[in-house]
């Protein structure tokens, strides 16, 4: 995460960027699926687990779970690999955390319009 994705004291990241990086997420899936970038139509579940601040790298995955005549149920996870330093005498070290943690999961359902869908599995 970049210094410019915090937003709050303490160097916090805002969670909708995690949300946006799902919505990056979705739209690949869907193109690998579809052939098209289709819709994010809703969220039915979010879930915050850790804190996410600048400087930390963070990995974004998703899968469909799910395929409806238009619908695609998806999930998505971002996983903190590394942690940025927060020794002010060290500034640039960061720590490879393993195993990998979890701080944000949510799940949520795109459409792709009848029309739009290339079948391109």
């Amino acid at each position: 995460m970049a210094s410019a994705d915090a937003h709050y004291a303490g160097n916090l990241v805002d969670g909708a960027k995690m949300l946006q990086l799902f919505g990056d997420v979705a739209t690949e899936l869907l193109i690998r699926h579809d052939g098209d970038e289709g819709l994010f139509v809703a969220y039915d579940r979010v879930e915050f687990k850790a804190p996410v601040f600048g400087g930390d790298y963070v990995e974004v995955y998703g899968r469909i779970v799910d395929v409806g005549k238009t619908s695609r149920k998806m999930e998505f996870y971002a996983f903190k690999v590394i942690r940025a330093a927060i020794d002010p005498a060290n500034p640039s070290a960061a720590q490879v955390l393993s195993p990998p943690e979890l701080v944000t999961f949510a799940s949520g359902t795109c459409v792709v319009p009848k029309e739009k869908q290339r079948i391109v599995r």
